[in-house]
């Protein structure tokens, strides 16, 4: 990913990045790579939490009867079926979410937000909600803040 315009295979027709494009997809990495630790390291600390199982939490809070399909859910929280069903596991062990089958389809099964994973999570949307804030919101300004969401979808759309 360098922005030399040098070729490593003959007739190759690659694009290399220029210079702005170098710079700017250096500190998208570093953010990529920064924000899950800083709202991980908040999170384990004030609930005994991750990222993930926080919004794993979060997205079954959103929905009706806070149950969601786990397709529905792997979708909803950008993860494979393999992964969220390892932390829907801890979860459920925790007391935080139950799975079930699916009355409408036996093969499919269900994710439940229980009583509990719903004060597990109250108790921790404060704080994550403040550090989220104080992280990335209140660097930007109101125009950084809607050009983010623009940029965030046109990379979205091509992923």
């Amino acid at each position: 990913m360098t922005s030399q315009r040098t070729s490593t295979a003959p007739g190759s027709d690659v694009r290399w990045l220029d210079a702005d494009e170098l710079v700017a997809w250096k500190r998208l990495v570093a953010v990529v790579e920064l924000i899950p630790s800083v709202l991980d390291a908040q999170l384990r600390r004030d609930s005994g939490l991750t990222h993930f199982e926080y919004l794993v939490l979060a997205m079954l809070s959103e929905v009706p009867d806070r149950t969601l399909r786990m397709t529905a859910l792997a979708h909803r929280t950008n993860a494979t079926l393999t992964r969220l069903s390892h932390v829907v596991r801890r979860l459920e062990e925790r007391g935080l979410v139950l799975r079930f089958p699916c009355p409408e389809d036996g093969r499919a099964t269900n994710a439940r937000l229980t009583d509990e994973g719903g004060c597990v999570l109250t108790e921790a949307a404060p704080g994550h909600v403040t550090t989220v804030r104080e992280s990335i919101f209140d660097a930007l300004t109101p125009e950084q803040v809607s050009e983010l969401s623009e940029i965030a979808d046109a990379i979205l759309r091509r992923i």
